[in-house]
């Protein structure tokens, strides 16, 4: 999965992108992570992203995503970061052009 991301990361990197946006992966305090990417100057800009919400019987286990101003937001319980990326990385291949 990580390998995955670092492959869509590195095919962004094409001169300008890298150094104005990027992905940013981070710990909230619900407890839990959070998983940004900026589209802004990336093929998936301007699609579409169907928000996602998830809460399972454990109290930790969730995952919220969505799309807000051209940024591809997750937010998940301690145990999602996973399920973050995958979500990304299956959205990301679903649209490439």
């Amino acid at each position: 999965m990580l390998k995955e991301l670092q492959t869509w990361y590195k095919s962004m990197c094409i001169g300008d992108w890298e150094h104005t946006y990027g992905i940013t992966i981070e710990t909230i305090d619900n407890p839990g992570w959070s998983l940004e990417v900026e589209l802004a100057d990336t093929p998936l800009y301007e699609k579409k992203f169907q928000d996602l919400k998830i809460q399972r019987d454990d109290e930790d286990d969730w995952v919220i995503v969505k799309v807000i101003d051209g940024n591809f937001i997750g937010y998940g319980g301690p145990q999602s970061l996973e399920e973050l990326i995958n979500i990304f990385l299956e959205w990301a291949s679903d649209n490439e052009e």
